[in-house]
């Protein structure tokens, strides 16, 4: 059983980058030394497996690989979320069995990454694999990264339907969150992503919180925290340091991959390999990585 309320997760949780040796092996030392870094800025909560971690390229045994380093690293000091990705019903239930066993506190279901269907298929095969846990229970929705999504109003069948769904992620302008918001009446929390892009104005929309890669987030964390407190120049200001990097990094997926990654091991300190297919950096954007690590200094512990 979780020591963490679901209905008070809040703030900036971050999710992890997918970090690789050279021989494209994940790589346990990094993964150790970047969840570190990420709790030492404060961060509201930790997460793993989604797009920024390219769970795509993991083997079903690497997805589980990397829930028992991050919950071992975690250790239970903040929420642990572990996105679960898979083609069916069978494998996402398998991926949450695992999630259960390390002690995640939340599980974030995506679409499956076949195929394309109609609403009722997704709300069905949402609700299967919701009713196989006791975990609280997030849907991913992001129609521009995955070709495919729900509405607001679905989102509010779907909810309703099933009372662990509990939050949506969401991975859209700030516009279309405040009208998830809206229309699910402010039941369901609602954390976004999208590399902190419009981050205050999210806050001011009545999200809960964001989950963003780690290469800025030490500054989400601190926006955050000012707002909370009505300090909102001063959330502005840390908003405003980092919103360059962001929207640099945050051109597409394969651009926060490549970049964004980057970003966090030049400010961090640690190697960066990829694992092919990869998107390659080419001399502007490794020279842009270079001016934004310095403009946002180092992460330490």
């Amino acid at each position: 059983m979780s020591k963490f309320d679901a209905d008070h997760f809040h703030g900036i949780h971050a999710i992890v980058y997918a970090l690789f040796d050279g021989e494209e092996r994940l790589d346990r030392t990094a993964m150790r030394r970047q969840v570190e870094l990420c709790l030492a800025t404060g961060v509201h909560g930790m997460a793993a497996l989604g797009l920024a971690t390219e769970v795509s390229k993991l083997t079903e045994a690497e997805r589980r690989t990397l829930m028992d380093w991050v919950a071992e690293d975690t250790a239970a000091r903040v929420p642990l979320a572990f996105t679960i990705f898979g083609a069916s019903v069978a494998e996402q239930i398998a991926q949450i069995r695992h999630a259960e066993s390390v002690g995640a506190d939340w599980v974030i279901l995506q679409p499956p990454p076949v195929g394309t269907y109609g609403a009722a298929e997704y709300i069905r095969f949402f609700g299967r694999i919701a009713q196989a846990t006791d975990l609280p229970v997030a849907i991913q929705n992001a129609p521009a990264f995955f070709g495919r999504g729900l509405t607001a109003d679905e989102i509010r069948d779907l909810v309703g339907q099933h009372p662990n769904i509990r939050l949506v992620k969401g991975e859209g302008p700030v516009v279309d969150i405040a009208g998830l918001i809206s229309r699910t009446d402010g039941r369901v929390p609602v954390f976004n992503g999208r590399g902190g892009l419009e981050l205050t104005d999210n806050f001011r929309a009545g999200c809960r919180g964001m989950i963003l890669a780690p290469d800025c987030v030490d500054y989400a964390v601190r926006a955050y925290e000012a707002f909370r407190i009505g300090d909102e120049d001063s959330a502005e200001a840390e908003y405003r340091a980092m919103l360059p990097a962001a929207v640099f990094v945050m051109q597409g997926i394969e651009n926060l991959i490549c970049y964004g990654k980057r970003l966090f091991g030049a400010r961090s300190g640690i190697p960066v390999h990829d694992r092919a297919p990869a998107l390659r950096p080419d001399k502007i954007g490794l020279e842009m990585v270079e001016r934004f690590a310095a403009q946002l200094g180092p992460l330490t512990l």
